[in-house]
């Protein structure tokens, strides 16, 4: 799931829909359902999904989909379904949106999307119209803004990975200096970071991803992540998943995956999720994340803890500092 982003972007028709999704979910999508929905930009979102081909599985994905709707309360949708398999976009369509109407929902178009055509739904035999997305004014807007679009999601998860191996050992080496300093009470906190977020120096990236290794410390960072600072916060994060020894990525991911919600980039968020569940599959702050996604929870409703109670997310005790960063 997605919000909108600040920039409005108005759409009047088949091909602006078309254009909106990449720039909307940061990939070109395969083989996927696109929902758009339209409305206040507390309640609206957009999200993606697998399309799949068995019934049962078309099934659950109209319902997910349309509970994300009704806990939101909107009112407008579009759907954009991108495969190349005409039944099974058809299958899919007709359930997502038949539900929709059911339930008071104002469908404006649902389409189909392949090869740089797309096709209304159902298709009655239509030959397709072809689209242009690198000249189309959002893609224009969208890259002004700074935006980036990935060829596909494998694409977007592969940039949360570092390629830069000196740098990744030379922090592994910090980071176990700092867990021998921080057992004897010796190592600093991390707040200016978090306030100001800059790339950090090899020492201080040690520092702050061991210290986000434990739930106290890494609760501190999370009340520091709001809408307003969720750019700068998203930038730090990705930065550190990036140089981040394997064993001390769950806790700085779990937070790029929270600050992502918060900018309203639901795919990058996802990734982050992903990212840190191939490290610890049960991280808490990830669940977390994956649930308010898979829910369509508005960012807005976020209220940082007080800093009486700042492990409010996690029933879980402190985990033990690991003692060997370097390998």
């Amino acid at each position: 799931m997605t919000t909108p982003r600040p920039t409005k972007l108005t759409a009047r028709g088949p091909a602006d829909l078309i254009a909106l999704v990449p720039v909307v979910l940061g990939f070109h999508p395969q083989d996927s359902v696109v929902l758009l929905t339209f409305g206040p930009a507390a309640g609206s979102f957009h999200a993606r999904v697998d399309l799949p081909v068995a019934a049962a599985e078309q099934e659950e994905v109209a319902g997910l989909l349309l509970g994300a709707v009704l806990r939101n309360e909107v009112r407008q949708a579009a759907l954009v379904l991108y495969t190349d398999d005409v039944r099974a976009a058809e299958s899919q369509a007709e359930l997502v949106a038949g539900r929709l109407v059911e339930h008071g929902v104002d469908v404006i178009d649902v389409l189909r999307a392949d090869d740089g055509h797309w096709f209304p739904v159902p298709e009655h035999g239509s030959g397709g119209t072809p689209y242009d997305l690198e000249s189309h004014r959002f893609t224009a807007q969208h890259v002004y803004d700074g935006g980036l679009v990935h060829p596909d999601r494998a694409a977007l998860a592969d940039s949360l990975i570092g390629t830069d191996e000196d740098d990744r050992t030379a922090i592994a080496l910090a980071a176990t200096r700092c867990a021998d300093l921080l057992q004897e009470g010796l190592a600093g906190g991390c707040g200016g970071f978090l306030r100001e977020p800059a790339p950090l120096s090899v020492g201080d990236a040690g520092r702050v991803l061991v210290l986000c290794s434990q739930t106290a410390a890494r609760d501190v960072a999370l009340a520091e992540i709001t809408r307003r600072s969720a750019a700068a916060q998203v930038s730090l994060w990705l930065d550190l998943v990036r140089r981040a020894p394997h064993d001390l990525i769950p806790g700085v991911a779990s937070l790029l995956a929270f600050a992502a919600w918060q900018r309203g980039d639901g795919a990058l968020a996802w990734c982050a999720v992903d990212r840190c569940a191939e490290v610890e599959p049960d991280h808490s702050l990830a669940r977390c994340v994956a649930q308010v996604l898979t829910e369509a929870v508005p960012p807005s409703l976020w209220e940082p803890p007080p800093e009486r109670d700042l492990s409010v997310l996690t029933d879980d005790e402190e985990v033990e500092l690991p003692r060997d960063q370097a390998s």
